[in-house]
């Protein structure tokens, strides 16, 4: 069971010691049980949770009138007491609208069930210079909302620094400070999450890929980055900007970055310039990716041994993301981290496809709600 759901979007902070605070908690306690396909009856739920009767019969009564959850059949009762009735997640009656702009040349959208499955997709293209505008997003999100009942939330998967709702820095989409959060909501007239891409695909592999409680996810799409979740907490960083691997510098008389520095390892192996670099060079495929997986373990050498992760997932195009690259990356990263004292970090290939931020926003969505009403 992912407790990361049971995380408020803040994470980190501690919460107030007030009744609607607790309620909050326990409702996503709760719902962190039964997602995404546990069944357990109101009895079951208070011996695993160590909350009362009337506690759990409160919340379990609002979520099941929400739609949140449904109830089902009777639990098995090994004992002579009236068998209780079994609660699940119920994925028909709430959606969430997903928004994903770290594509090249569109804007993806999707309607989504409370268990991650798309119900419905939808693309906006974009003009010849790829810009993004907030009018874009407003426009596919009504389109699909148009089409969805019961939207709880849009959660919007964004290249870049994400705080509060706010784009603080993005050189993919060459934003700097726009709020999505404030001009969504005021059109939308629902409740928008704004997440940065890697933290989207970081929650999708929590949730429905093999990822643990544990977990440095690396994203390499038009940009690179990384998300880190320690004991099933995301690690954010004091500015948000935790995980911004892709603006390391690898090489710094390498070529110039947007964001001011040289060689950084975005400039180096990111998905547009290793495509380009293999078109260019064919013959030199083995050797251009095995580059590539070196320096990606330069960069995560550091974070892997500081934190002590011993599960890194990476996410990308298949045709880049493959054996040449995930086992030369393999291979320097066990020459400078393995040690005595501690066990070895395995670098594997995401399998999750490429709804994998759409997904992950469901989850972002689904979380913000559970601690919002």
């Amino acid at each position: 069971m992912p407790s990361i759901l049971s995380v408020p979007g803040a994470p980190g902070q501690t919460a107030k010691a007030e009744p609607a605070d607790v309620r909050r908690n326990n409702r996503a306690l709760i719902f962190g049980l039964l997602f995404p396909d546990t069944e357990l009856s109101r009895a079951q739920i208070g011996r695993r949770t160590g909350l009362s009767r009337v506690a759990v019969s409160d919340v379990v009564g609002g979520m099941l009138d929400e739609g949140l959850i449904r109830e089902g059949g009777l639990a098995h009762n090994t004992g002579k007491g009236k068998r209780g009735t079994l609660l699940g997640v119920d994925p028909e009656r709430l959606h969430v609208i997903s928004i994903d702009l770290s594509q090249s040349h569109f804007i993806q959208g999707a309607i989504t069930n409370l268990l991650g499955v798309i119900v419905e997709r939808a693309e906006l293209s974009l003009g010849a210079a790829n810009a993004i505008t907030i009018e874009d997003i407003a426009e596919l999100a009504e389109r699909l909302m148009a089409r969805a009942g019961g939207v709880i939330g849009v959660g919007v998967a964004a290249p870049g620094v994400v705080a509060d709702g706010i784009v603080r820095r993005s050189t993919v989409l060459g934003w700097q400070d726009v709020d999505l959060r404030g001009p969504l909501e005021q059109r939308l007239g629902v409740p928008v999450s704004v997440d940065n891409d890697a933290t989207s695909g970081m929650l999708a592999e929590r949730c429905f890929g093999q990822g643990g409680p544990n977990l440095l996810f690396v994203w390499m799409r038009r940009g690179i980055g990384t998300a880190v979740l320690i004991n099933d907490v995301p690690v954010m960083g004091e500015n948000n900007a935790g995980g911004e691997i892709g603006h390391i510098s690898i090489d710094p008389q390498g070529p110039e970055c947007p964001c001011g520095k040289r060689g950084c390892l975005e400039r180096l192996i990111a998905a547009p310039t290793l495509g380009e670099r293999l078109r260019e060079h064919p013959e030199s495929r083995g050797r251009i990716l095995g580059q590539a997986g070196l320096h990606l373990a330069e960069a995560l050498a550091m974070p892997v041994g500081m934190l002590d992760i011993s599960d890194v997932c990476v996410y990308g195009p298949p045709d880049i993301i493959n054996t040449d690259l995930i086992a030369a990356a393999q291979r320097h990263l066990d020459e400078t981290t393995m040690s005595s004292f501690r066990t070895r970090t395995g670098i594997r290939r995401c399998q999750l496809g490429g709804d994998i931020a759409l997904r992950g926003e469901t989850i972002a969505v689904l979380r913000d709600h559970l601690h919002r009403v």
